[in-house]
């Protein structure tokens, strides 16, 4: 008997040589840390050489260029990838655990066999489905990183647009009206010497060019800083503009959207805006780690078969372990999670009649806008048939320079106070635009001319 013990044991003996070899085998596989120093003054340095390149730069072109370099993005798509990750870790399977024990018989017998060896492996096994509940809780927060991702593309698409409105060269029609109305102050002036208008007339124009002066400066302060803010959003220094065009041809009014573009869009914007379903997916997520929980109250098996050489007898063993939920039964995290999920339902309905308050703001402000667009067009059509008519009677000798120089100040007025229409309607159609989460096709119309000649 002792014989066939021994034999047992030696053909057995083998296996534990195996068994270095096999730990060294899965260390091998593990991750390595590679570390990846930040230098702030590289950093600095390669943002400031950034640059857009030379030629015309349309404004789909520089949000597109935004969606690359922009620096929330990049976070907003990192959290997005760190979400995605989050799923490995979900699904991971526990690890057996192997334990291993030598323990000597000091009062053994002289010619006995002293120590006994014992090898254990500890093979977890997870209850009530909590892997898949934890793999579906990542599915929608991987989700909801997603569609967050998205909702910043968006904030950043219309910082650009607003932006790129704020950069058009208003200060080209302030400076034309500014030069009229110094002519007309000056004309006035030399009307004066000739008794011909009075002192308040001369002070009413001279107050009228001078506010003409401050509306250029201003103008043009403001466009610089719309700049600062276009660079900005797009993620470049401010200098990275200054060899790029931007032609501001697709700022026409045939470029802005129509009611029917809206009303097709409007059809399914609240199913659509990645706020809401962001909101919606962190919901889900919520009402997953409350399952969780509940199927924590149900306690996790740990089977242990075990291998013992115990002075020279072989003996097997299986062990059964599990906690035994007598005192704790999980309701403290799951009255957390229970409260987490009325939270993001409350969240998520606050979202959603956020967005329809957004959308509904929107949409008037652009109609709005609009009307006040064609009043403006049809004041600066009557104005352009004003000076056409005090061109002919001031070339015909019908009237004074004096009427025509007034004419050609209020003409220009007029365009000036088109134009401003003209960029409110872009603004509002954007501003509508982003509360709808959708392209409207009337606004990307032009072609997206990126760095072209």
């Amino acid at each position: 008997m002792k014989a066939s013990i021994a034999e047992q044991a030696a053909a057995r003996a083998p296996w534990h040589w195996l068994v270095l070899p096999g730990l060294c085998a899965v260390l091998a596989g593990c991750a390595h840390y590679v570390p990846q120093p930040i230098d702030p003054k590289a950093e600095a340095a390669a943002f400031d050489s950034r640059t857009l390149g030379p030629g015309s730069w349309s404004l789909l072109a520089l949000q597109a260029e935004a969606e690359q370099r922009n620096p929330d993005l990049a976070i907003a798509r990192a959290q997005r990838k760190a979400a995605e990750a989050a799923a490995i870790t979900a699904g991971a399977r526990p690890n057996p655990a192997l334990s291993t024990l030598a323990q000597k018989n000091t009062s053994a017998e002289r010619g006995t066999r002293a120590w006994t060896y014992d090898l254990g492996l500890g093979i977890p096994m997870e209850t009530a489905g909590k892997r898949d509940i934890r793999l579906a809780q990542a599915a929608w927060r991987a989700r909801a990183a997603t569609y967050a991702e998205a909702e910043t593309l968006w904030r950043v698409r219309g910082r650009v647009r607003a932006a790129y409105i704020g950069a058009f060269p208003v200060e080209q029609q302030a400076r034309e009206r500014s030069m009229l109305q110094s002519r007309l102050s000056e004309e006035t002036q030399k009307r004066l010497a000739a008794g011909m208008v009075s002192s308040g007339e001369v002070l009413q124009t001279r107050l009228a060019a001078q506010q003409a002066a401050l509306a250029v400066e201003d103008a043009h302060r403001r466009r610089i800083e719309s700049r600062h803010k276009l660079a900005a959003s797009i993620g470049v220094p401010e200098r990275a503009l200054e060899g790029a065009t931007l032609p501001f041809s697709d700022l026409s009014a045939e470029t802005l959207p129509s009611a029917a573009v809206i009303d097709e869009a409007a059809k399914t914007a609240l199913q659509a805006r990645p706020d809401v379903l962001a909101s919606l997916a962190t919901y889900e997520a919520a009402q997953t780690a409350l399952q969780l929980e509940i199927a924590k109250q149900y306690p996790d098996l740990s089977i242990g078969p075990g291998y013992s050489w115990d002075a020279g007898a072989l003996k097997w063993s299986l062990a059964l372990g599990l906690v035994l939920p007598l005192f704790d039964r999980n309701q403290g995290p799951i009255a957390e999670a229970e409260a987490k999920r009325e939270e993001a339902a409350a969240s998520f309905r606050a979202t959603q009649e956020q967005a329809i308050a957004d959308i509904a703001a929107a949409r008037a402000a652009y109609a709005q806008a609009s009307r006040q667009l064609a009043l403006t067009q049809a004041m600066a059509d009557d104005q352009a048939k004003r000076l056409r008519s005090a061109e002919w009677a001031f070339r015909a000798g019908a009237a004074d320079r004096l009427a025509w120089l007034a004419a050609q100040v209020e003409a220009s007025a007029a365009q000036s106070t088109r134009i401003d229409a003209l960029l409110d309607a872009h603004r509002t159609a954007g501003l509508l635009e982003t509360a709808l989460r959708q392209p409207l096709a009337s606004l990307s119309a032009l072609p997206s001319s990126r760095g072209q000649p």
